[in-house]
């Protein structure tokens, strides 16, 4: 509580923050609670010699011996035998005056993790304490037991589960992530790795205490099958709803880890998830060179969203791992505390996930920060483009901590000249033209540059441009278009469309993330009738850009780069 002021202290009223005890018998022994209860939330300041009277107007008490007050204070904040913890410095105890009368006042910091859970007596369980707007409260067996794994400086998702070996990983998944590891490094040693080594390097499997190979805690979330996770996490669950309607159980799109018709893990929930969260953003026609640029800094921003939520999410805690959207933005809410101040993790440059491990395997593929920035980008990135700010706030309900972090749209638009200020590249160029107006933005480059480019990003070959009728006719009734002739140079710059290039594009990318999308679920999240989509896919492989490899069902596709 730095804003806290002695002079005003008449118009205060006791909060969260702040405590008056009266001191006119001696030390007061509820001082422990308190100080407890502070420590293990957010810290603030005990007022010793002060009384709060019915109207909850504070006043002082004559005749305190405050000398007197001061020696007990050190005598017992050092003794374990009356408190766990002493995180107090002589700086945080300061005798004022009030009303005339002197008074002692005690500042308690916010513990760090390691000293928590702060706690009266000898045992915790019946010492600890933490603070509401009711005041101090006795903690349940949840929060102390989160305190105590968060004491470790080995966060929680590196522990080695010798009861498992990595079969419990489901091959798909881990397919998946390689794929979108050797998109961005395909020049990786790792990439020549097998699977067990590459997963050693990751970290998601670990030597034992019995020399063999076994998951770790955030192997097993990010690549699990679910029905494995809930062996070591009981309480894990993952759910995204889209427009749900309140007051009732209907929701436009949801996803579920309990459902069975897919693997249930972190991974997949965050690709499948996040697909979701970006369609129907506004992407503006961005060119680096001759690519366009389709990741912008809204979609990179819900990607910093979910991947934080995921690294700082307890899925030892109940309640499980919940992102909401609607027309009105978006909400993610994670079981457990933020481990830094709210003030820190907004401020960044503070870095404490509770997953550290699961944030390395995230920042292998781009995703995620490691410097603390993640929190700090994403609360500018958003302020600027919807004009509204970010809110991030803890719950503490019924023993249950949980962290929640809203982006509302304020229901504004994006503001798209905002959003182009924060590309923060000088070689991007913002194109001004429709979604239906023909560009050249995909020129023909020699083999070379064509190589290169493939790298990173596929382009895709258009389709002959077809008139305003044949369009309307195509996106209203689905019906075939003619197949894509070969052209030369000149006729292929005339026909090429930026709606079609986009939707090109948007597929190659949606099959270099999920391999094993269904034609259903790429029509589903493109906007697309399913014809127009095996239409598309057939385009591509005649074109020789991508392959179905395996049967329709079970198979899987392949980006040939």
């Amino acid at each position: 509580m730095t804003d806290f002021d002695i002079n005003s202290l008449s118009s205060y009223r006791e909060h969260n923050r702040l405590e008056a005890k009266k001191a006119k018998g001696g030390f007061p022994g509820s001082f422990w609670e308190t100080y407890s209860a502070f420590a293990n939330t957010d810290g603030g300041i005990i007022l010793l010699g002060v009384k709060e009277d019915a109207d909850g107007s504070l006043h002082s008490e004559a005749g305190i011996d405050v000398a007197k007050l001061r020696k007990d204070f050190w005598n017992m904040v050092n003794n374990r035998q009356k408190i766990s913890a002493n995180i107090i410095t002589e700086r945080m105890v300061k005798e004022e005056s009030f009303e005339g009368n002197p008074i002692l006042v005690v500042s308690v910091p916010r513990a760090d993790r390691s000293a928590k859970p702060v706690f009266v007596g000898q045992d915790p369980k019946t010492g600890t304490y933490r603070r509401n707007h009711e005041g101090d409260y006795h903690c349940s067996l949840d929060e102390i037991s989160l305190m105590f794994r968060d004491a470790s400086a080995v966060t929680q998702d590196a522990k080695v589960l010798e009861n498992m070996d990595y079969t419990v990983f489901c091959p798909e998944t881990v397919k998946g992530y390689r794929n979108f590891f050797r998109s961005r490094h395909s020049n990786h040693l790792w990439n020549n790795e097998d699977d067990e080594i590459f997963l050693r390097k990751i970290g998601a499997i670990s030597i034992g205490s019995d020399g063999l190979y076994h998951p770790t805690a955030a192997g097993l979330l990010m690549f699990g099958y679910e029905y494995e996770i809930t062996r070591e996490f009981p309480n894990y669950f993952l759910d995204y709803q889209e427009n749900r309607s309140v007051g009732k159980t209907r929701w436009t799109d949801r996803i579920v880890s309990t459902s069975g018709e897919w693997s249930g893990n972190v991974f997949d929930f965050v690709i499948e998830t996040l697909a979701r969260m970006q369609r129907g953003l506004k992407t503006p026609f961005v060119l680096k060179g001759i690519k366009r640029i389709d990741d912008t800094p809204i979609h990179k921003l819900l990607r910093e969203a979910i991947t934080n939520a995921c690294v700082h999410a307890d899925f030892y805690g109940r309640q499980g791992l919940v992102v909401q959207k609607s027309i009105n933005g978006y909400k993610l809410s994670n079981p457990g505390n933020v481990r830094i101040s709210i003030s820190e993790a907004i401020d960044g440059g503070i870095s404490d996930p509770r997953n550290g491990v699961m944030l390395k395997m995230f920042s292998l593929i781009d995703f995620g920060e490691r410097a603390g920035s993640g929190l700090n980008e994403v609360c500018t990135v958003w302020e600027k483009v919807y004009n509204t700010p970010v809110y991030l706030e803890e719950t503490h309900k019924n023993g249950v901590d949980r962290t929640i972090l809203t982006l509302s749209t304020g229901g504004n638009e994006q503001d798209v000249n905002a959003m182009l200020e924060l590309y923060g590249d000088e070689n991007i160029e913002y194109v001004d033209v429709s979604d239906t107006k023909p560009t050249n933005d995909r020129p023909e480059t020699d083999q070379k540059d064509k190589e290169t480019e493939q790298t990173d990003q596929k382009p895709t070959r258009n389709r002959p441009e077809t008139d305003q009728k044949d369009r309307e006719t195509e996106q209203i009734d689905q019906k075939p278009t003619r197949n894509r002739p070969e052209t030369d140079q000149k006729d292929r710059e005339t026909e090429q469309t930026d709606q079609k290039t986009d939707q090109m594009n948007r597929i190659i990318k949606l099959l270099r993330q999920r391999p094993s999308i269904s034609r259903s679920e790429l029509a589903r999240d493109l906007n697309l009738h399913e014809s127009s989509i095996k239409r598309r896919l057939e385009s591509l492989m005649k074109a020789n850009l991508i392959k179905r490899v395996g049967p329709d069902n079970g198979g899987h596709w392949e980006v040939i780069d």
